[in-house]
């Protein structure tokens, strides 16, 4: 599922190929992704 913000579709598609190597759902590689994202922007020394 692709969150209803505006998603390019070559950032649509990295999360595409990135759930399907790694067995995930489109819903499970973009909670994954989000959720590393904001701990990064939260942590950011943090590597």
């Amino acid at each position: 599922m692709r969150p209803n913000i505006d998603i390019s579709h070559t950032v649509n598609g990295r999360v595409k190929d990135y759930a399907e190597r790694e067995g995930k759902s489109l819903e499970e590689a973009y909670q994954e992704i989000i959720e590393a994202g904001l701990e990064a922007v939260e942590h950011p020394d943090k590597s």
